[in-house]
């Protein structure tokens, strides 16, 4: 079975951000949405350590060690770009100004709820951030994760078995395989990525799912 790259995931979520969004990328994965935006379309991306316009990754050697992300990582500032102070930073994301943001995910469950701060192991780290913020405070959460643990389990799930950070706030997950949107009737499968037949996906998904393709 051929899955998507990482880069590849990324690639196919930025397709689905809008001219004029203002979104946030989450650490890890969705961080790397910013190098697939296209430099035509004017997307404002902002970070909860408190800079919107940030720019995709800098180029080899030329990192700033004063312009991170909220994940540490070196990023670029846009022409316009702006900093500010962490509580402001949360009060945009609380307050509903974000259009998108774009998180990691342990598992989503088919209502939408979803896991990605911790495991629940006791030697785990919990590091929720800002994702809870985020989660109930933006007006669409995208998911970018891989269908799959290494173990081979789903990470879309009926109920979510891990804390929970949000109830009910996904409403579209991303993975290595497929586009799922979450509606009220259920995960609906909208594009399959993989080199896969749909039955083969609910298998190896576990859940209900509905292929209605070309419907986003």
């Amino acid at each position: 079975m051929k899955r998507l790259t990482r880069d590849q995931i990324a690639a196919r979520v930025a397709r689905d951000i809008p001219e004029g969004a203002y979104v946030n990328l989450g650490i890890g994965l969705p961080t790397m949405v910013a190098n697939h935006l296209p430099p035509e379309r004017e997307v404002f991306l902002h970070t909860e350590n408190g800079l919107l316009g940030m720019g995709p990754a800098p180029a080899p050697g030329e990192e700033d060690e004063d312009l991170i992300n909220a994940g540490k990582q070196p990023v670029t500032i846009l022409t316009g770009g702006s900093y500010f102070h962490h509580a402001d930073s949360f009060a945009m994301m609380r307050g509903g100004h974000l259009d998108i943001c774009v998180l990691g995910a342990f598992q989503v469950s088919v209502g939408g709820d979803l896991a990605n701060w911790h495991t629940g192991a006791p030697d785990a780290i919990p590091a929720v951030g800002g994702a809870m913020d985020l989660a109930i405070g933006a007006k669409q959460v995208f998911i970018m994760m891989e269908h799959q643990t290494k173990s081979g389990q789903s990470k879309v799930v009926a109920e979510c078995t891990y804390p929970l950070t949000g109830v009910g706030c996904v409403n579209r997950i991303y993975t290595d395989l497929a586009v799922i949107d979450v509606t009220p009737e259920g995960l609906v499968v909208t594009e399959i990525l993989a080199d896969m037949p749909f039955d083969e996906l609910r298998r190896i998904t576990g859940v209900p799912l509905t292929y209605r393709p070309d419907s986003n």
